[in-house]
């Protein structure tokens, strides 16, 4: 039997299981070897060089799926250029009560509402630790406990706590699962944020001798008056780059068939289009060089490209895959390479912004 028939096969069995024991089931197979690694050829017009960073690809897996930093050499082997892990709270939370994660197959969407669930600083830094080698780039999204009494100085842990052993840093305020976290990216609070996170970076840097990057994760839900804001505090505070977008709350473009009407935010192909109009604004407002990584919807070769066109610098995916498996990474990079191929580029940086004129102008 051929390896597309076999992931086909485990695919029908995992849609038996409710959405999150098939997701656990998926990290275990990771772990313990069942999930091949890829073999493909890696085509070097892919190759990108960010901050002190060299992704072999631009696709990267998103945080949400390793959120305790279990599986992220299995998934570089999977063909990913990057992982991000988490994210993590300084304490271990639980999370919101189960059910809490939910397959829209009639719209090849889902809508977790997991509320930061993790095991906490300490266990994933011992994952992390035990690494047989610290190659490739794994990144680490941090964020705030539920209950914190200064969410603030729970980034801050989360900076100086990984920052020896993270690639980069993403700081996520934009999860609409953690009650009131979202008020973050309102300008007041989020200069107090951003300048407490990079002078944590900075004191790091001091004494580690490396800078790590640091990226914000926003909503594709702001409103384009507090995106502005948003880039002008990136800018500001010398933030090394945007993750654009996390889930939203809206249900536009929905079947309407169940469970459409629970809570939580929405991801997949649903949120592809609301979150690459805010992706190309965010490129318009911060210009050219600040990167992005554009999130939200990938789910082929194509939406990939799009991304990129409007303003994209690398990728990055995870809900695709509950519909599509693991053989969509091979799909979206051998994709992209043709698509090099047609336009005549020889990087992707050529395609860029190519349509961001066109998304930006449109209305999520």
């Amino acid at each position: 039997m051929t390896a597309p028939f076999l992931e086909a096969a485990a695919l029908k069995g995992l849609h038996l299981l409710d959405a999150e024991t098939a997701h656990r089931m998926t990290v275990l197979a990771l772990k313990t070897g069942l999930v091949p690694a890829r073999h493909a050829k890696p085509d070097p017009r892919l190759s990108q060089t960010f901050w002190d960073l060299t992704f072999p690809n631009p696709l990267g897996m998103a945080a949400g799926f390793d959120k305790n930093g279990e599986v992220p050499d299995a998934l570089l082997r999977l063909g990913f250029g990057s992982t991000e892990i988490g994210s993590v709270t300084p304490r271990p939370q639980a999370g919101n009560p189960r059910p809490r994660v939910f397959r829209l197959p009639a719209d090849e969407g889902v809508i977790n509402r997991y509320g930061f669930n993790n095991e906490g600083h300490a266990a994933v830094r011992r994952r992390l630790d035990a690494r047989k080698r610290l190659s490739g780039i794994v990144g680490v999204n941090v964020g705030a406990n539920k209950d914190a009494d200064d969410r603030i100085a729970d980034y801050v842990a989360g900076i100086t706590g990984f920052a020896d052993i993270a690639s980069y840093f993403t700081v996520n305020i934009s999860s609409p699962n953690t009650p009131g976290l979202r008020d973050l990216q309102a300008r007041s609070a989020l200069a107090d944020l951003l300048t407490g996170v990079i002078s944590a970076r900075d004191a790091c840097t001091h004494s580690l001798g490396r800078r790590v990057p640091v990226l914000l994760k926003i909503a594709p839900d702001v409103a384009e008056e507090d995106l502005k804001d948003i880039i002008e505090e990136v800018q500001l505070k010398n933030v090394d780059g945007l993750v654009v977008s996390n889930t939203t709350i809206t249900r536009d473009g929905l079947s309407g068939a169940s469970p459409a009407d629970e809570a939580g935010g929405l991801s997949g192909r649903p949120l592809f289009r609301r979150s690459t109009i805010v992706l190309a604004k965010a490129r318009k407002l911060a210009g050219q060089d600040l990167p992005i990584i554009g999130v939200g919807g990938i789910d082929s070769a194509e939406t990939a490209w799009v991304k990129i066109t409007a303003g994209a610098d690398l990728l990055q995916l995870y809900s695709a895959l509950v519909f599509k498996g693991t053989g969509l990474v091979d799909e979206i990079l051998s994709g992209l390479s043709a698509r090099l191929d047609q336009h005549g580029f020889s990087t992707l940086r050529e395609a860029r912004d190519a349509n961001v004129d066109a998304w930006a102008s449109e209305t999520a």
